[in-house]
């Protein structure tokens, strides 16, 4: 029979009231909640980065690319490149790239009976991958190109269509100022209606035809605005941006569109110092009640540990009992919390539990992203902690006197 693990299992799970069995419940809960809470701080950020960031990249790519003489910061009306092969063949040399596909940006006035906006239309042509934006059409549908010189059709955002009080379907007129010259006015129809939650695109974006834009430039067909590229992974755009360098046409460069939106990305990046200040503090709390919780029970039990000793227990048979309670509060928390965790994500993700300001925060609701590595990580780090904290009541058990320990009271 092992002795220590026998004792402490009565001592653990003795069916009677002690305050033994109340401290280690205690110290289980509370490492519960900090590995619950982990775990949740993790998919909630992770998840909020990766909707913010996919709004974004949805509808302007990962990388675009423009001539030298269009906007360096901003999306604004861009100096015309020619189609090039060089270009649309790049998926073809650098794998990470998905997708190809050109647009232009052009400013225009909308106007109804009642009321007029400004907004930035950007131009698309057929084969357009609208399914990247499939998650934020409301009504309607998308844009569709027929064989005429060009879609007498437009997609507005849920927000400029309630200042204009239009519905898809309504016709509307889009006015383009022509610098020195009368403004010249399109007839089009609302095809479709679009929500992202992202206050500078609802305000400003529409979406329209590409051959639109041509014309009213006085492009040739062959002229556009730029290329964006999506890639199968936007954690390399940097990378990728880089590598492209030596494959774009003369007179062609690169920007990621994280240098072109700073502020939304410097914004995501606050949330890593979230995450970690968070996690530091679970740490701490965890590690805090465990100790706390490991030397009330030395002291509670110091009688019994100055019996066993006089009895001819051995230092490490004395070690061996509280270790076991250790290992109870480790694994019973570990267990629980990632169970606790990962329950509550799941219930999140299929049932919108939560939600939030859309307004404020960019998302109507808290999304979850749960990465695996993350939760290894805490479970082991917890561990690692705790296995280590397990070692003080063994350097204090080896200084107990019997003598001593016997008269405690």
């Amino acid at each position: 029979m092992n002795v220590a693990a026998y004792i402490a299992k009565r001592v653990a799970f003795n069916t009677q009231k002690s305050f033994s069995r109340f401290v280690i419940r205690l110290s289980v809960g509370a490492t519960i909640i900090s590995v619950a809470v982990m775990i949740l701080t993790l998919a909630f950020t992770n998840g909020f980065k990766e909707t913010i960031s996919q709004k974004v990249f949805s509808f302007w790519g990962h990388i675009r690319i423009q001539g030298f003489g269009g906007a360096r910061v901003s999306i604004a009306e861009e100096a015309p490149i020619f189609k090039n092969d060089s270009v649309t063949n790049l998926p073809k040399q650098f794998p990470q790239i998905t997708s190809v596909q050109p647009f232009a940006t052009r400013s225009a006035i909308l106007k109804t009976e009642e009321t007029i906006e400004g907004v930035l239309i950007k131009g698309v042509e057929a084969g357009y991958h609208f399914n990247n934006l499939g998650k934020f059409l409301v009504s309607g549908r998308w844009v569709q190109f027929g064989d005429s010189s060009y879609a007498k059709e437009i997609n507005l955002s849920e927000f400029t269509a309630n200042r204009l009080h239009l519905k898809a379907g309504d016709s509307l007129q889009l006015y383009f100022i022509q610098p020195g010259s009368p403004a010249r006015a399109r007839k089009v129809m609302v095809a479709g209606i679009f929500k992202t939650g992202i206050e500078e695109y609802d305000k400003m974006i529409a979406i329209g035809d590409l051959r639109l834009l041509q014309r009213l430039n006085g492009w040739a067909p062959d002229q556009i605005g730029g290329y964006e590229l999506m890639l199968n992974d936007y954690n390399a755009m940097d990378e990728v941006n880089y590598e492209i360098i030596s494959a774009l046409p003369m007179g062609m460069r690169g920007t990621t569109i994280r240098n072109l939106y700073p502020n939304i990305f410097d914004w995501l990046g606050l949330q890593n110092k979230t995450i970690a200040i968070v996690l530091i503090i679970m740490v701490v709390i965890a590690t805090l009640n465990l100790i706390t919780c490991l030397l009330i029970l030395v002291m509670e039990r110091i009688r019994m540990v100055g019996l066993l000793k006089a009895l001819g227990a051995s230092n490490w048979m004395i070690q061996k009992i509280f270790l076991f309670h250790g290992a109870v509060i480790i694994c019973s928390g570990l267990l629980f919390g990632n169970l606790i965790g990962l329950v509550i994500c799941w219930l999140q993700q299929r049932y919108s539990l939560i939600t939030l300001p859309e307004d404020a925060y960019y998302i109507s609701k808290i999304e979850v992203h749960i990465v695996w590595w993350q939760v290894a990580l805490v479970n082991a780090g917890t561990f690692l902690i705790c296995f280590l904290v397990l070692l003080i009541p063994t350097i204090i058990v080896k200084r107990v006197q019997p003598v001593r320990a016997i008269q405690f009271r």
